[in-house]
């Protein structure tokens, strides 16, 4: 049995499983991913008549359970999306039967009834499939008529910045097979005004991002103008050729890979282009304006004006907030980082630096907000090839200090106490700085 085998098989456990059940409590996250594998499983339940109630946060912590045990009854359901890996002991004290839907790696033994994740069955979470990817796997099993929610685990799926081999690939093929999703080629940018798109878009992170007058003026060396889904193939090669040149100097290879190549559309959505898609359930969830998000997936479409007005607006703001913060950024011996004081974004702003600015290393914002520090990391694939865990680094590095952390090899996040900051990001440096160089002395043997 392959390794994509066993992963369904796991969903259909979990499909089974909720099936027996009148109603479900859905926990996500609040990311594109979060919110696209909570469109999902909402559909998918509507579709079965199954009854459910639908809540999302920023994380799974003490708070979240509590609101789960007011909102439960004997013989309900809780599913947690995108979440609950990492904490078994919070899963164990929720006080009714748990499905946890997940991708990022597991810690411990999982109290839960089900658990559906790829890491255990030798799939990468990371890469090879999101938590949507997760949940539409389950969603399939629930109902033949599901496939076309692909079209939401595969904006999922871009939105954590993952490759589409294994696990994605299967789900693309489907999704492609059906029509739910078809592709062109061109810059992996959302649609729009050119001059709005370069100047106020974060990816790419280009020399002219946060300058509208440095953007009009790169296009009108080029001579191009208009909007980016009406330009000519030739057109287009001259843009992309243009803004690869400007990579090339600074930026990882990730990055140019992630800016030039396949633009999925979403035939079945609202709104089409994936990029798009995923920009404004970011900005909802940056925002928490969830119900926002989740009509957008559950196709409301009264609510699509307002949602690409809000998104504007405020990748417009994170533009100028990250040019403003990239200036502030300094070196440690194996990190790159920033302390920062309620920034827009600081996933935002450290993917950005370790793509587009500094990718030679890993890159930490440490981000004051709400009387705690925030802390979001990013490597590259590179780095994890040469040893890197984010996930680990943040987990004993948070630890140490009274918070808590943990995520991805390649993406992590953390919430520290006040104070903590110097001791924290030393800790950090120095996990970080042993992964390197343990592979390299490894591969020196």
């Amino acid at each position: 049995m392959s390794e994509l085998e066993k992963l369904i098989n796991l969903a259909k456990n979990a499909a089974d499983k909720i099936r027996k059940h009148r109603f479900v409590r859905i926990v996500s996250h609040n990311d594109a991913d979060g919110l696209t594998s909570s469109g999902i499983m909402a559909l998918a339940l509507l579709r079965a008549g199954i009854g459910f109630q639908l809540s999302i946060a920023g994380k799974l912590n003490e708070t979240v359970i509590e609101e789960v045990n007011r909102t439960v009854s004997k013989g309900d359901l809780v599913i947690f999306c995108d979440m609950g890996s990492g904490q078994p002991e919070l899963i164990g004290k929720v006080a009714a039967d748990v499905v946890v839907l997940d991708h990022h790696k597991p810690v411990g033994q999982s109290p839960a009834k089900v658990v559906v994740n790829a890491h255990m069955v030798e799939i990468d979470g990371a890469t090879d499939i999101s938590a949507s990817g997760t949940c539409y796997l389950v969603a399939r099993e629930l109902g033949a008529g599901n496939i076309d929610l692909a079209g939401l685990a595969i904006a999922g799926a871009v939105g954590d910045r993952q490759l589409f081999r294994t696990a994605n690939a299967f789900i693309l093929d489907e999704a492609i097979k059906a029509g739910v999703v078809s592709i062109r080629k061109g810059l992996k940018v959302g649609d729009g005004a050119l001059a709005d798109v370069l100047a106020y878009s974060t990816e790419p992170f280009l020399n002219v991002t946060g300058y509208p007058e440095k953007a009009a003026e790169f296009l009108n060396q080029l001579g191009l103008s208009g909007n980016i889904e009406n330009l000519s193939e030739e057109e287009l090669s001259k843009l992309a050729s243009a803004i690869a040149l400007k990579l090339v100097r600074q930026a990882s290879p990730e990055a140019i890979e992630a800016v030039i190549g396949d633009i999925f559309l979403l035939n079945r959505e609202l709104v089409h282009n994936v990029y798009d898609f995923i920009s404004i359930l970011n900005t909802c969830g940056k925002q928490k304006v969830y119900g926002l998000a989740l009509a957008l997936c559950l196709k409301d479409p009264t609510i699509v004006g307002e949602a690409i007005s809000l998104t504007k607006e405020y990748e417009k703001n994170l533009a100028m907030d990250i040019r403003k913060s990239v200036e502030k950024i300094r070196k440690g011996e194996n990190i790159w980082y920033i302390n920062t004081v309620d920034v827009l974004s600081t996933g935002s702003l450290a993917t950005t630096v370790v793509r587009y600015l500094h990718p030679e290393l890993p890159f930490i914002c440490v981000n004051e907000s709400e009387g705690i520090l925030k802390v979001s990391a990013r490597g590259t694939r590179e780095l994890v090839s040469r040893g890197l865990d984010l996930a680990f680094a943040l987990r004993e590095a948070a630890g140490a200090v009274s918070g808590n952390g943990g995520g991805h090899s390649v993406a992590s996040g953390a919430s520290i106490p006040l104070g903590s900051t110097e001791e924290f990001l030393s800790i950090v440096d120095r996990i970080i700085g042993d992964q390197l160089r343990k592979n390299t002395s490894g591969k020196a043997k």
